[in-house]
């Protein structure tokens, strides 16, 4: 048995998780969980950076002996470093305001047909272009030497070596997916210095050891290495998906839903763009055709503001509520900021001309329902544009827990769900370690052993379809 650390960050918080991999076994614990909480400053909304390495160390610390250790995290956002390596600043937060009005300038200059024809990346008013053009005149900007993403920066702390993980940069939209390389055109119209970046590494690759101020801190005994993993947490979690065929597609549930295929080549097509697909990077040169939904966020700030109910109850209720009475659009980024979710999700229904939810039962039926209506969308979408049909959907993070959400989808889609390994971006991150170091074989080797080794259940669609083609005509009047 050998053992690894994966450090897996999501946008609510972060949990360091041992796995053990051995011949046909793979295991999965938790060592260490711990909040991650934005913190609003007068000039916006940042990451509490040091307080999510402090949660790393002290993972590291409870997590004991490992062979290795990776990390992985959410896309975009960024530390800025001086030249002598040291932090301009906490990083800014995607949900930051900054970005407002921004892309419409971008696009004065490289249009958004442009773009996505050289990129492959949907609009996302916080893509990691769209920062940097909003930080362009900014203090922090002009001083900075190095730009690091938020797990590249965590891997540089721990090991004092700076790289930039392929998976992650291919949200930044700088990155061509053809040639999984910088967009070096694309950066030098708008005036972006890609010399901020550090080379390029992909999953697999070594990316140094722990200093010896961290294993002095965590109590380790070293040398330890650092492996490269897909470093953005929707990589990590595709490569964990439990698929015994090549006809599938994913959801990725968690405070976002992440739903599409997994291609061998990106599609760029004008009616893509228009669909607002991405092409990010996966595991082996794979292509994460995939949209982004705004996910259980809904439902996190909706539960935020009524004070923490218990959330089985709550789940219990909504299932008793009546099925698609009201349903809003879940990718619209209407949705995306913090505060007041169920006054805008009431105020989106009434909008429509809907029934307003009087009740947080209600509120999280349409949530719900909502969800999987999205869910449904894009993975119809996607098989069309792709010209990929698929005969099953796997949910895999988080939202795999929400039977609720997992029978909806099944129903709203039409077909087979099967929900889990809810740990998926962790095992993803310890399966890459374990491939990089000898113990599992190809992509298919690694997920066989997934769906080997994991919990996993199914749901089988029921209900008449026609109640939910119905439900998406009120939204998109089609």
């Amino acid at each position: 048995m050998h053992t690894y650390a994966a450090v897996d960050l999501g946008a609510s918080s972060g949990r360091v998780m041992v796995g053990r991999v051995g011949p046909g076994s793979l295991d999965l614990t938790e060592a260490h969980r711990f909040p991650n909480r934005p913190v609003r400053v007068p000039e916006g909304l940042r990451w509490d950076i040091l307080a999510l390495y402090a949660g790393v160390l002290d993972g590291l610390r409870a997590a004991g002996r490992v062979d290795s250790v990776g990390i992985d995290s959410w896309a975009v956002d960024h530390g800025l470093l001086d030249t002598d390596g040291a932090l301009l600043g906490n990083p800014v937060h995607y949900r930051d305001a900054r970005t407002e009005g921004i892309a419409e300038q971008v696009w004065a200059t490289v249009p958004a047909a442009e773009l996505y024809a050289a990129t492959g990346l949907q609009y996302a008013p916080f893509n990691t272009l769209y920062q940097l053009a909003a930080a362009r005149s900014s203090a922090q900007l002009a001083h900075a030497k190095r730009l690091l993403l938020v797990p590249d920066l965590l891997t540089y702390w721990l090991t004092g070596e700076a790289g930039t993980e392929l998976t992650n940069a291919s949200t930044t939209q700088l990155i061509d997916p053809r040639t999984r390389d910088w967009s070096y055109d694309i950066a030098q119209r708008l005036g972006i210095d890609l010399g901020l970046f550090a080379p390029l590494r992909r999953p697999g690759d070594p990316a140094g050891v722990l200093r010896p101020e961290v294993l002095a801190e965590t109590g380790l005994t070293g040398p330890v290495p650092v492996t490269t993993v897909g470093s953005h947490d929707t990589a990590s979690a595709v490569a964990a998906v439990p698929t015994v065929c090549e006809r599938f597609a994913y959801i990725c549930t968690g405070t976002w839903s992440l739903a599409g295929l997994e291609l061998d080549a990106p599609v760029l097509t004008e009616a893509s763009r228009l669909a607002n697909f991405t092409n990010e990077l996966g595991l082996d040169d794979t292509v994460r055709y995939l949209r982004n939904i705004m996910g259980l966020w809904l439902l996190q700030e909706c539960v935020r503001e009524w004070g923490d109910p218990d959330l089985p109850q709550l789940l219990s209720a909504a299932a008793e509520q009546p099925p698609l009475r009201s349903v809003v659009d879940a990718g619209d980024a209407a949705f995306l900021a913090p505060g007041r979710m169920p006054q805008r999700i009431a105020d989106a229904c009434r909008a429509l001309g809907q029934p307003v939810p009087d009740s947080p039962a209600g509120i999280t039926r349409c949530i719900l329902d909502s969800l999987a209506l999205a869910h449904r969308r894009a993975v119809a979408e996607a098989q069309s544009l792709a010209d990929h049909p698929v005969d099953v959907v796997h949910i895999v993070g988080g939202g795999a827990r929400n039977a609720l959400l997992c029978q909806l989808t099944a129903d709203a889609c039409g077909l087979p769900v099967v929900a889990g390994p809810a740990e998926a971006a962790a095992l993803g991150n310890v399966l890459v370690q374990a491939r990089a170091g000898g113990l599992v074989g190809d992509r298919a080797a690694l997920r066989e052993l997934v769906a080997r080794t994991q919990p996993l259940e199914r749901y089988e669609p029921r209900g008449d379809p026609a109640r939910w083609h119905a439900a998406e005509a009120r939204l998109t009047g089609r």
